[in-house]
């Protein structure tokens, strides 16, 4: 069965919010919403395709678009390989060229909107920003709080919560501090045991390679409105993390590190290879800051992770 090429736009307004279309009763797929485009041609390249699509779908002209993700989706019928970018800037004004109803979404209201399954890792790539910040060791409560704040005002919206010295007391403490802070502004990640899965329900949870190799058989631990984490390094703890269902992964390290200077770095190529083979959202992580956010882009990732590069008082 060949695989369908498929060039696919998740389309941003002024205020974030994101262009969904409904698909005729008659398609593949039939009354489910989906994020516009459609074949792409042997002679074409994806982003010719894409801006042919949106104009003949929608009327629009796109003038600033990346590389969102790729998706290779196996449905009983029909194979595909969606190539999904992001278009930040357009000129006309969107309508249903071929009658198809359009909405404009709210990237948090898009989970309650029933897509196709080979979209559902566009949502979260569409709901996800491009900097994940990981919290510093050895650093006081005090310092840390004070540190998330800082961060969080300065436009972070994805944060978890490292716990480098195992999972106390104290952690949970410090965990229940950071809920508080990033409520309504940001999205906390947790890391412990699956037994505190209950214990905060706002939050969503970062599992450890460790934990994926020891769960990952078992399926998904957590609802699909709580967001799922992991860290992978290599393709066989992509495939765990796929295999548990996980909403994005951080891979790492692309580059040395401080906190790992032992690690063997995988290099930008060996990291896009790997980000080829995976169809969810990939933070690149080790040696890397908002300086490689474009070339982590081009190597097919959501973004960017990390420490030093992200915290906003100065490791001393």
């Amino acid at each position: 069965m060949k695989r369908v090429h498929v060039a696919a736009a998740v389309i941003r307004d002024d205020h974030g919010k994101i262009l969904i279309a409904r698909r005729a009763d008659s398609q593949h797929q039939g009354g489910l919403w989906e994020f516009p485009g459609g074949k792409v041609e042997a002679d074409e390249s994806v982003e010719i395709a894409l801006a042919r699509e949106l104009e003949e779908e929608l009327g629009i002209a796109v003038s600033a678009a990346r590389p969102l993700i790729k998706i290779h989706h196996d449905y009983p019928d029909k194979q595909v390989l969606l190539d999904v970018w992001e278009v930040s800037a357009f000129t006309g004004e969107p309508h249903g060229a071929e009658g198809q109803p359009l909405e404009w979404v709210a990237p948090r209201d898009l989970p309650s909107y029933d897509f196709p399954a080979a979209n559902q890792p566009i949502v979260a790539a569409a709901r996800l920003p491009a900097q994940y910040l990981i919290t510093p060791q050895d650093l006081g409560t005090p310092a840390l709080l004070r540190g998330i704040q800082k961060a969080i005002a300065g436009g972070i919206k994805l944060i978890q919560l490292r716990a480098p010295n195992g999972y106390d007391p104290k952690y949970r403490d410090l965990a229940v501090d950071a809920a508080g802070l990033c409520a309504g502004k940001a999205q906390l990640m947790i890391k412990g045991p699956l037994e505190w899965l209950g214990d905060f329900p706002s939050a969503g949870w970062h599992i450890t390679s460790a934990q994926l190799r020891k769960y990952a058989g078992a399926g998904r631990p957590l609802p699909a409105s709580r967001w799922l984490a992991a860290s992978c390094h290599n393709a066989e703890e992509l495939a765990l993390a796929e295999q548990m269902g996980v909403d994005f992964v951080t891979l790492s390290p692309v580059q040395k590190t401080q906190t790992h200077p032992d690690a063997l770095p995988l290099g930008w190529e060996q990291a896009s290879t790997l980000i080829e083979g995976f169809s969810r959202p990939v933070f690149l992580l080790g040696g890397v800051g908002p300086a490689e956010q474009d070339k982590a882009w081009a190597a097919g990732a959501q973004g960017v992770a990390g420490i030093r590069a992200f915290w906003p008082d100065s490791l001393v």
